[in-house]
């Protein structure tokens, strides 16, 4: 793990009609930061977005549709798991989670299966001069997200 990020196993309530599912509730530990904005991201299979990071900015994730292989490396030099790489896969067939992204830790994804519906609530309002890009194949980060999935 990754210190800072989260991920919040969510309960499922299912019967014959469906199911139902909270995200996130305020009292929540891990959202202390709060509520700015909530977006929705639709992506097509095999699309792969990296690598995002915010200086200030916590990203709270959640995977409605489709599947999703997510990245974090942390950049932050003061953490005790600074440059440490971390994946999760995140939606349909996976354990259903909520992920915090703290501000530091530089974070990508690519769909595995797809259309994904990727929601996401942020602490902050948009703010370009929060927004940081990293080249996909930097190699200060070395992630190839090309690779397939291990062989096990």
């Amino acid at each position: 793990m990754i210190e800072g990020v989260v991920v919040k196993e969510l309960k499922t309530h299912l019967d014959d009609r469906g199911f139902f599912r909270e995200i996130i509730r305020v009292t929540d530990d891990f959202f202390g930061e709060g509520f700015a904005q909530w977006s929705h991201s639709l992506m097509f299979q095999g699309v792969i977005k990296a690598w995002h990071v915010h200086r200030r900015q916590v990203d709270w994730w959640y995977v409605a549709v489709g599947v999703l292989k997510v990245a974090l490396y942390d950049l932050r030099p003061d953490s005790p798991t600074h440059k440490r790489l971390m994946e999760c896969r995140m939606g349909e067939g996976q354990t259903a989670d909520v992920l915090r992204i703290p501000p530091g830790v530089a974070h990508g994804c690519k769909v595995l299966q797809g259309p994904s519906h990727l929601f996401y609530i942020t602490s902050k309002v948009y703010d370009p001069e929060d927004e940081g890009r990293i080249p996909h194949d930097d190699p200060g980060i070395g992630y190839d997200w090309t690779s397939p999935p291990g062989i096990r």
